[in-house]
């Protein structure tokens, strides 16, 4: 697919991009959720600093990237002992001490 042409306002600003024409709706998607973010922040802390409302929100991403990559990373972890212990269990079932 080609290249495309969009703005993606936050908050009060636009912001033009170049993207990938099957990236589009992932990012109009972000950048309601930022928006979205900002206006939470705005009525829950009754702040109209853009500045310390686009920080938060930052903020905020960042910790859920971090808990998504220790859960990703156990999950990881979990998958790799399972599968250690199948070649385990496979390894004996096909040993040549096993066939008679």
């Amino acid at each position: 697919m080609g290249e495309l042409s969009i703005k993606i306002r936050i908050g009060d600003r636009e912001y033009p991009m170049k993207i990938a024409a099957d990236e589009e709706e992932q990012i109009r998607k972000a950048g309601r959720m930022v928006n979205e973010q900002l206006r939470q922040y705005k009525d829950r802390f009754g702040t109209n600093d853009k500045q310390d409302l686009l920080a938060m929100v930052a903020f905020d991403a960042f910790m859920e990237k971090i808990e998504h990559e220790a859960a990703r990373s156990d999950m990881e972890e979990m998958v790799s002992e399972k599968l250690g212990n199948l070649n385990k269990l496979i390894s004996r079932a096909v040993s040549p001490e096993r066939i008679v």
